[in-house]
C-alpha cells in the first residue's frame, strides 16, 4: 500500500504468562497501587484526563457545531491547540508545526472541518481516520512536517479516550516487543497500522483486566511504562 515507506513488524517474544507477569511487575514496582496509585495519577493520568475535561467544556460536538455555523474557524483551532499545548504529549516540533498550520483562516478551516468529521460524524471509523490523515497531510506546512503519528492520534485520544489511543511509535513498538504482541508499523499514518494498534490495545486490556483499566488513558500509560526509557 505504501511502497515508499518501510514497513516494520515488531519481532515480539512468544506471548506468555511470564511476559505479561513481567510487565505487570514492572508497573506495580513503579506504582504499587496500580491505576489508582496516587503517584500514577500525578505522573501519568491526571494531566491527560484534565485535557479531556477541558475538551468536553470547550470543544464538545455542540460547541464545535455552534462556532462552525458562524465561521469561527480560528477560534476553534486555537482552542484545540491550547488544550494540547499545556501537556507533554506532542514533541515541541510537532506543536510548532501545528500552530503554523492553523494560523491562517484557510488552515484553521481545513483543520476544524476535518477534526469535526473525525470526532463527531457517524461514518465508519476507518473512513473517518483515513479522512483525518488526509486532512492533516493537506495542512499548510512552513518548515516541519505535520503528518506524524503523535499528531494524528493526540486529538482523538484527548477528546474520546474510551475510543482512541495515542501513538508514540518508538515507545509503543518497544512495549509490544517486551509484552510479546506483534505490531505491524508503517511510519506514514494509515488505517491498517492504527487498526492494529487498537487491536493491540484491546488485547492488552484483556491481559490486564484484573488491574481494572478505565479507558485508553490507562492502556496507553501501561504501554508507556513498558517501553519508555523514563521507566528503565
Amino acid at each position: 500500500m505504501y511502497p515508499a515507506v518501510k514497513e516494520m513488524l515488531v519481532r515480539s517474544r512468544p506471548l506468555s504468562a511470564s511476559a505479561i507477569g513481567r510487565a505487570k511487575r514492572k508497573f506495580f514496582k513503579k506504582f504499587p497501587g496500580g491505576f489508582r496509585d496516587e503517584t500514577y495519577m500525578d505522573w501519568e493520568r491526571n494531566y491527560k484526563w484534565e485535557a479531556h475535561l477541558e475538551w468536553e467544556a470547550a470543544l464538545s460536538q455542540k460547541a464545535m457545531d455552534d462556532l462552525i455555523t458562524v465561521g469561527r474557524w480560528q477560534e476553534l483551532a486555537a482552542r484545540a491547540v491550547k488544550i494540547e499545548s499545556g501537556r507533554s504529549l506532542l514533541f515541541s516540533f510537532e506543536k510548532m508545526a501545528l500552530r503554523d498550520a492553523v494560523r491562517s483562516e484557510q488552515g484553521a478551516r481545513l483543520f476544524v472541518t476535518g477534526l469535526n468529521h473525525f470526532l463527531y460524524s457517524n461514518c465508519p471509523l476507518q473512513e473517518k481516520f483515513e479522512a483525518w490523515c488526509a486532512t492533516i497531510a493537506q495542512l499548510p506546512r512552513k518548515q516541519t512536517r505535520v503528518l506524524t503519528w503523535p499528531l494524528v492520534t493526540v486529538f482523538g485520544f484527548i477528546a474520546q479516550p474510551k475510543v482512541h489511543i495515542f501513538l508514540k511509535p518508538n515507545t509503543t513498538r518497544e512495549a509490544a516487543r517486551k509484552i510479546g504482541l506483534a505490531f505491524q508499523y508503517v511510519s506514514k499514518p494509515n488505517w491498517t497500522t492504527y487498526k492494529g494498534y487498537l487491536d493491540l490495545a484491546a488485547e492488552v486490556r484483556r491481559l490486564i483486566r484484573d488491574m481494572r483499566p478505565r479507558d485508553m488513558i490507562d492502556i496507553q500509560s501501561f504501554l508507556w511504562v513498558q517501553g519508555s526509557d523514563e521507566y528503565n
